[in-house]
């Protein structure tokens, strides 16, 4: 059967860990955090949506034919040249970008543009730890690097941090964040210069070392990747229990229920009594049908018989 008439390739799992799911070619989950900022539909350029904060000043790109799938930028003013930038590949899973526009809108949210005092625009930490606290909080460990360069590297060996300790130039890269083996279609990389804020990149760490699985189309997995995962699928959504309207014989059986639970709590009417006497008719009666002497009784003609009822 070719690949491409498989069902089963299109079949939903969830994916573990995170950081090798993969894009899903779409950009909705990075996008979520800041759905409520301008849109910005582009026809011409590489550059397909930009998404900006109402001042211009955070501008999301989405680049949907590049390698670099997206670029994230921050600046002091909507003209002003960028104060620091964040790129994504196209293997990247988009709920690691969505980390960082998470802390983004949270960021925007508490500034004043008027003070031009926004957490976003915060100056580089001077401690390269950081910027990636999160990954060592989840088990990652550090490694050897070359000169003026730190390592980190996650417990399966498949994830890692690169960062630069020898005070890069502002616009250089600076943190690398990767996942994946080697290779155009396998490897993710977000690459963050300098002046970024350290919670920023932090942001984006915690979003990559999440336990929590991810949703992907079998085929959106790499074949090269596909030993390193575990997929599980998707359990169908149960069906719902349709309630049915009750029938005149569910409200006789629960008027008889009550009544014998009011007779039996405390039994002080002429009613109650009523329904108690029947009760201990009925549960004698049993007894005598279930016993040995049963069937001689039953052999017994009755003293007197009622009109048998026809049915209708």
């Amino acid at each position: 059967m070719p690949p491409f008439s498989d069902p089963s390739r299109f079949e939903e799992v969830l994916v573990s860990p995170l950081y090798l799911a993969g894009s899903n070619g779409a950009g909705d989950v990075g996008f979520a955090p800041v759905a409520h900022w301008p849109h910005h539909h582009l026809d011409d350029g590489p550059c397909q949506l930009l998404v900006t904060s109402p001042d211009q000043r955070i501008r999301i790109g989405w680049f949907g034919d590049d390698f670099d799938l997206w670029k994230i930028t921050a600046a002091e003013e909507a003209v002003a040249p960028p104060r620091w930038t964040a790129t994504f590949n196209h293997v990247t899973p988009g709920e690691i970008v969505a980390g960082l526009t998470t802390a983004l809108a949270q960021d925007y949210a508490a500034s004043d543009p008027y003070e031009n005092n926004g957490r976003f625009l915060a100056g580089p930490s001077l401690y390269w730890v950081d910027a990636v606290r999160p990954l060592l909080d989840a088990g990652w460990r550090l490694e050897p690097a070359m000169r003026g360069t730190v390592s980190v590297r996650a417990p399966d060996g498949q994830a890692g941090a690169l960062i630069r300790n020898d005070l890069p130039p502002w616009d250089d890269e600076a943190v690398t964040l990767w996942a994946g083996p080697r290779g155009w279609g396998t490897r993710a990389e977000a690459v963050f210069t300098a002046r970024t804020p350290a919670h920023l990149i932090a942001a984006t760490a915690a979003a990559m070392a999440s336990s929590a699985p991810v949703v992907r189309e079998r085929h959106m997995i790499h074949r090269e990747v596909e030993h390193l995962v575990t997929l599980t699928p998707v359990a169908p959504a149960a069906t719902p229990q349709v309630s049915r309207a009750p029938t005149p014989l569910d409200v006789r059986r629960t008027a008889v229920t009550e009544a014998v639970r009011r007779a039996a709590r405390a039994p002080r009417t002429a009613a109650d009594l009523r329904v108690m006497a029947a009760q201990s008719r009925t549960t004698s009666s049993a007894r005598m049908r279930s016993s040995p002497l049963a069937p001689a009784a039953e052999a017994r003609p009755p003293v007197a018989s009622s009109p048998r009822r026809h049915s209708r």
